[in-house]
């Protein structure tokens, strides 16, 4: 019975999540200002980053876990960078 039960759970999870892609993708591609784009490119790749983790709880592969720990990585210093060429016009100083 637990184990039907996490089976629903993630495939509602993992439809949901799909949704919140919709709408961080939407924001990049409607969003008036760049940021706005910013947020939308933020909340695409920690929604991607959760979807992978789902797969992997799903399945029970160690390499989903992996890639959402580089994605996450990855996301994080490609919003940092991003958000900082929109204060200064430059990413190095």
């Amino acid at each position: 019975m637990s184990q039907l039960l996490l089976i629903y759970a993630l495939v509602a999870a993992q439809v949901l999540l799909v949704l919140a892609i919709g709408c961080g993708a939407a924001r990049i591609f409607r969003g008036p200002r760049a940021q706005d784009r910013v947020l939308g490119f933020d909340t695409l790749s920690v929604n991607a980053m959760l979807l992978l983790l789902t797969f992997g709880i799903r399945s029970g592969e160690t390499l989903y876990f992996e890639a959402a720990l580089a994605m996450a990585l990855f996301g994080f210093v490609g919003t940092v960078a991003l958000a900082k060429f929109l204060l200064r016009g430059e990413v190095m100083e």
